[in-house]
């Protein structure tokens, strides 16, 4: 009796270490390519397999790069012009289509998530198409218009999300207490969606700075972003430099999904 009634805390103690070995495994598969990238960033040798010591002459000689610093200026001009559009948009968007009721509401719920299903590889070609019939020149105006195309619907879910929870009755409350709709939307309704609002822009932001696919296909002469030249260098074998831009632009993402993270658990 005394087995059988420790057979089963026996088993749920098996399966609780079969299943921490199990996602130690994975995040091992996830990660440890990532960790190692990042050590051999600091590696004292050219061919970045073998560790022959720490540098940062890396780091030194990717910020004397003048050509890793124009894309990277081309990135941030790309990230920050997207970023503030896509937000006004995709939050005056939000707002509309969850205050208001109208025809074919359903279906624009669903056109919403298009460009989020969809492959970005489609897209990208799909731009460049659109782009080519009305014969544009393609450039730094025509990534920051992909990328707004792109990013718009990642706004307005987000939003949305955070509109999902907000209550109505205080934007009514306010104007009983004689607040025009401005008023109310800059004092009350603002300050309460702000959280989501900022992690929709922290969102576009990251998706814009780190895109290559359809920033490939939508580039233009001397619009090259640091994204795909590290591309381009790779073609040329992996070195610590590449390892380097790597590892601050996995930096830059991981803060901007911390910031994201927190601000959704502290709205």
């Amino acid at each position: 009796m005394k087995q059988i009634a420790q057979s089963p805390a026996i088993q749920s103690k098996f399966q609780k270490r079969t299943l921490t070995t199990w996602a130690i495994l994975m995040y091992a598969f996830l990660y440890l390519p990532i960790f190692t990238l990042i050590v051999f960033s600091f590696n004292n040798s050219r061919s970045g397999v073998v560790w022959k010591g720490f540098t940062l002459d890396w780091y030194r000689k990717l910020l004397s790069d003048a050509s890793i610093a124009i894309a990277l200026e081309n990135s941030l001009i790309i990230a920050v012009v997207t970023t503030v559009i896509s937000t006004v948009i995709g939050t005056m968007a939000a707002l509309a289509m969850h205050k208001y009721r109208f025809r074919w509401k359903i279906v624009w719920n669903g056109i919403v998530y298009m460009p989020v299903i969809i492959p970005e590889i489609v897209v990208g070609v799909s731009l460049l198409s659109f782009f080519a019939l009305l014969k544009i020149g393609l450039g730094l105006t025509t990534i920051t218009i992909a990328h707004i195309a792109f990013c718009v619907s990642y706004v307005i879910i987000v939003v949305q999300a955070r509109l999902h929870g907000f209550d109505r009755r205080m934007e009514e409350a306010s104007m009983d207490l004689g607040a025009n709709r401005y008023k109310t939307f800059f004092y009350v309704t603002l300050p309460i969606i702000a959280p989501g609002i900022i992690s929709a822009a922290l969102l576009c932001f990251t998706l814009s700075i780190d895109d290559f696919v359809i920033t490939f296909f939508t580039q233009g002469p001397n619009s090259t972003t640091l994204p795909v030249k590290i591309y381009s260098m790779v073609k040329f074998g992996v070195t610590p430099v590449v390892n380097a831009i790597s590892t601050l632009f996995l930096v830059v993402t991981t803060a901007a999904v911390i910031l994201i993270t927190r601000l959704e658990k502290g709205g």
